[in-house]
């Protein structure tokens, strides 16, 4: 559970981030433009120190936000509406793999199908009614959006306390055939490298992944490279 920065007082399931550190896509764009931009916003106004010196001395003015104009609503909009990158043909070879998928229970973390809320659904402290273009609809991102363990983890901790610091956002796998680089961190660049580095929750599933018949690694592959 984190908070919700434009409902003070709220707490949500974070779903946003490598670490589900935000609960809001309007939280995270705040995040990211304070964080990576060094933009403060009227929910994170306080600037960013750099390399632990404080950079108020470098504003022309310390007594208002850089965004005054509410980009970060612009963000959260524009996020809202992008969609995932279509599947490639679906084949008896891409089922077959599906079928090697599930049966390794890559598909426990890697939740093939979720349901959105319904339209009129109010989220944040009420201040994000979800409308019908986003409600009610079936979605295939194939992450459950949950933080796990599986080996890959970079020892940061931004929620969760301590139990945190190695678990990251199951990846979802909706576009994987359009990235160049795989993991949080992109360090691998092929599929089975990223197969292969997973550990902790996941060690079971890898185990088995090298296991695999060759006609079923064939197909495994194919699948994940028609999403």
């Amino acid at each position: 559970m984190v908070p919700v920065l434009e409902a003070p007082g709220t707490t949500r399931v974070g779903r946003f981030g490598w670490k589900d550190q935000h609960a809001s896509l309007l939280s995270f764009a705040a995040d990211a433009d304070q964080g990576e931009k060094g933009v403060t916003s009227r929910l994170l106004p306080t600037e960013m120190p750099y390399f632990g010196r404080p950079v108020d001395a470098f504003n022309q003015d310390t007594t208002e936000p850089n965004d005054t104009e509410g980009d970060i609503d612009f963000y959260a909009r524009y996020m809202r509406a992008t969609k995932a990158p279509p599947r490639g043909g679906i084949t008896p070879e891409v089922q077959a793999g599906q079928a090697v998928f599930q049966k390794l229970g890559c598909d426990v973390c890697h939740t093939p199908t979720l349901q959105t809320a319904p339209p009129g659904t109010s989220l944040n402290g009420g201040l994000f009614v979800v409308p019908a273009a986003l409600g009610g609809k079936t979605i295939h991102p194939f992450s459950d959006f949950l933080l796990h363990d599986v080996g890959t983890g970079d020892g940061i901790v931004q929620n969760g306390g301590p139990d945190s610091r190695n678990k990251l956002r199951t990846t979802p796998l909706w576009g994987l055939r359009t990235r160049g680089r795989l993991l949080h961190d992109g360090s691998a660049s092929d599929l089975t490298t990223a197969i292969e580095r997973h550990g902790g929750e996941a060690k079971n599933v890898q185990q088995q992944f090298r296991n695999l018949q060759r006609d079923d690694l064939k197909s495994l592959l194919v699948f994940l490279n028609s999403l």
